[in-house]
């Protein structure tokens, strides 16, 4: 076979190259025996035993400083060869290993992975085969693979990738070019019976070769087949397919490459002849058709001449499109060198483990994973007629070193067949699985009520046959709701700062002095920014939308209330005092006022933040309450970090509300006790009512909720604490003196009978 004494010169032209070297292995000159195993996996492992069973009588002219041995076997093309070959031989190393352990056995074997391959994988090529079969959109497809470790390892890994891409096999049949005439019989019945129309063929040369010859004898046509790099590429299964059996067949490749002066080494086969071999003698008259002794002075015999002129032939001996292949001979011996030189390199202690890693003289890298396979890297031909001749046209590539959907990459420009167990459903019916099939062979029935589509942003019409944009919800500033909303959170804080100017503006008069101006002030700001953060709830949810609302509503809300929580301690513990003078109020001053807010307030930040940095909320697609539409809306991320935010501010406004009842019964005019009893009271029953109205409410209602309830809340600390002062200051100016508070401070603390306090000189007149 051509292709072997190929394979063989390809393996000379590295070592006498290596040999050769100056830089490489100096010194030091690598032999090898041949042999051919027949690609039989029993010869195979005896001519590895052969090798590495005693010294080999050297056949060199040239005598070595030491008897030659064994340090690696070049393995054969075929994977099932060369595995029994790495199976056999690795158990044999073990056995040598444990007998002699002291001794440094040669064989570098032993140090590292005894089955290196420099081809890629056959995983590689069975995943890149499924994944072009699933791009093409063949789900249904049948498979012959070849009866040895070869075919059926390749097929077992090709049939578990097509199921994960969701590609279904309608049989998978074995084969070997030994089998009886009734087993391939029965190979065909099944094809001929089947429905799929790809047939996918993990197999050799060898194998295709009787293929042929079967399919066109039972006039078997019209197969998409899909082959792997065993054959497809193979020019001489081409020469034999006249009929045009595997017309339009597609597969996977050793991308093409060249290694400089190997052409040329290959068809010079002169230096057999000068070195006397006998192989030279049937090399050449096989070549030629010639013979170089005449038996039997045969009148039909060419004489063999040794002047024939190579350079005109065009056979399969001077056709270089397996060079991919001797190229990988090419770099396995150089693999072997590259160890060597680095093991005799080592001057002390060697490594135990090395990754070989070297550069050919092309540039190209060699290199092995963690398995010992290099990087898969495949051409991706399709078999084309081109004047009538079969032609090999490289349609895509695939390479395993890139992400996962970016592997494969294919264009083609031909119509490919169809090969489906099931039409696709029509629209308006879903897949029901048949009973005892594939999932690729399934009924279509009607689809059920608001099913179409896994998609889901859509969301089927009324006749269910085609999809539609669901609706997505969520309270935005441009509808009704939105608007009057946006209104009156505006309208609050406009009020606000209104009432902050009038206070401003009257910040010496007794009213505002008298109600703790300092917290009034910043009672007024907390509200301003409660009535604001409402705006952070309308819009549409986004990351920060969902973070700022939140947070900015509990931080808000506690500011607030501490405010009038301080407000409610100052009235409760200046009007509680037994007697007129009492400086009770020094436990209480401007500063215990501001730190106790400024308390409050930080308890608050710190549960927002591990709120925050635990769980936050996040925007999300609700889709399982309505199934026409989709709510966006925030989800809370941690239920316990708002449901903590919102527990503090109700602990505070309890805290708040039952001091300020504790002090409700002070005296008439200027009772500050009264009115924050009367805001707490509003602030308390909103939000008792908002939990059960913010748990039923659906979509966009339940954010609607959430708002009125901070409005409602913030209107009724304004209005409440705020507003009488206002009509004060504004209506009643002539109420707004210093007499008229020290008449009410004398009713608060019930000197009842002296209200209107004159110019008599008693102790109490002078008091009041």
């Amino acid at each position: 076979m051509w292709s072997n004494f190929q394979l063989s010169q390809s393996l000379i032209f590295a070592i006498e190259e290596i040999n050769n070297s100056s830089s490489l292995l100096p010194g030091v000159s690598l032999g090898y025996k041949i042999y051919d195993t027949c690609t039989s996996a029993a010869m195979g492992v005896k001519m590895a035993m052969v090798l590495l069973n005693g010294n080999e009588n050297l056949t060199l002219n040239e005598q070595c400083t030491k008897p030659a041995q064994v340090l690696a076997i070049i393995g054969e093309t075929q994977s099932s060869v060369s595995m029994a070959i790495a199976k056999t031989v690795g158990t044999f190393i073990n056995i040598w290993q444990e007998k002699k352990r002291l001794n440094i056995i040669p064989n570098i074997r032993v140090i590292y992975s005894s089955f290196l391959r420099t081809i890629p994988s056959d995983y590689y090529q069975s995943r890149a085969l499924a994944e072009m079969v699933k791009q093409f959109g063949w789900t249904w497809v049948g498979a012959i693979r070849r009866d040895d470790d070869y075919g059926n390892s390749g097929m077992a890994a090709f049939t578990k990738a097509a199921e994960q891409l969701g590609v279904c096999l309608e049989y998978s049949l074995p084969f070997f070019r030994t089998y009886s005439q009734e087993k391939v019989l029965r190979i065909i019945q099944q094809i001929k019976s089947s429905t799929s129309r790809v047939i996918v063929v993990f197999a050799t040369h060898w194998d295709l070769e009787i293929l042929l010859n079967v399919f066109y004898e039972h006039n078997i046509t019209g197969y998409q087949w899909v082959g792997s790099e065993a054959w497809i590429s193979d020019s001489n299964i081409a020469r034999l397919d006249k009929h045009k059996i595997l017309q339009g067949a597609i597969g996977v490749t050793i991308p093409k490459t060249t290694v400089t002066g190997l052409k040329e080494f290959i068809l010079d086969i002169h230096p057999l002849k000068s070195a006397g071999s006998a192989i030279f003698t049937e090399l050449w008259e096989t070549l030629f058709k010639c013979k170089y002794k005449v038996q039997n002075d045969s009148e039909h015999t060419v004489l063999c001449t040794g002047q024939e002129g190579l350079s005109e032939m065009d056979n399969e001996f001077t056709d270089m499109t397996l060079m991919p292949i001797f190229s990988n001979v090419y770099k396995a011996v150089y693999a072997v060198a590259h160890t060597l030189h680095d093991l005799l390199d080592c001057t002390q202690t060697c490594p135990t483990k090395k990754q070989v890693h070297f550069k050919t003289k092309e540039g190209e890298e060699v290199y092995f994973d963690k398995n010992g396979d290099p990087v898969a890297k495949y051409e991706i031909i399709n078999w084309q007629t081109i004047e009538d001749q079969h032609e090999f046209v490289t349609v895509g590539l695939y390479d395993s070193s890139f992400p996962a959907h970016s592997r494969l990459a294919v264009k083609m420009a031909s119509i490919v067949p169809v090969s489906v167990c099931s039409e696709s459903c029509p629209p308006g019916t879903r897949k029901a699985v048949q009973k005892g099939k594939p999932i690729c062979c399934f009924d279509c029935i009607p689809c059920a009520e608001g099913e179409i589509s896994n998609m889901t942003d859509y969301w089927p019409n009324q006749h269910r046959n085609e999809c539609v944009k669901k609706e997505i919800e969520f309270l935005s500033f441009e509808e009704t709701m939105g608007i009057l909303l946006t209104a009156v959170s505006i309208t609050g804080t406009l009020l606000t700062i209104i009432i902050a100017i009038i206070f401003l503006r009257y910040k010496n008069t007794p009213i505002v002095k008298a109600n703790n101006s300092e917290l009034s002030f910043l009672l007024l700001f907390s509200l301003a920014l409660c009535f604001l953060c409402s705006l952070t709830f309308i819009g549409r949810p986004s990351e920060w939308s969902c973070v700022l609302r939140h947070t900015a509503f509990g931080i808000t809300f506690v500011l607030c209330i501490s405010c009038v929580l301080g407000k409610t301690i100052v009235v409760l513990m200046a009007f509680r005092a037994t007697l007129p003078g009492s400086n009770v109020m020094k436990w209480f001053g401007p500063l215990q006022q501001r730190l106790s807010v400024l308390a409050f307030t930080l308890i608050q930040v710190l549960i927002c933040v591990l709120w925050l940095t635990t769980s936050p909320p996040f925007p999300f697609k609700n889709i399982k309450h309505y199934k026409e539409k989709i709510i966006l809306e925030c989800q809370l991320g941690s239920a316990i970090g708002f449901w903590a935010v919102l527990g503090y501010i109700g602990l505070l406004a309890l805290l708040c509300f039952v001091l300020a009842f504790l002090a409700r019964k002070l005296p008439d005019n200027f009772n500050e006790a009264k009115f924050i009893t009367f805001s707490m009271l509003i602030f308390c029953a909103v939000w008792i009512s908002f939990i059960p109205a913010y748990v039923s409410s659906p979509g966009k209602f339940t954010v609607a909720v959430e708002i009125f309830a901070i409005l409602a809340s913030s209107f009724g600390l304004l209005f409440c604490i705020f507003l009488p002062k206002c009509y004060i200051i504004i209506v009643k100016p002539e109420n707004n003196t210093k007499k008229q508070i020290m008449v009410a401070l004398c009713k608060m603390w019930g000197f009842r009978e002296l209200w209107n306090c004159g110019t008599a000189a008693t102790g109490r007149r002078t008091f009041c």
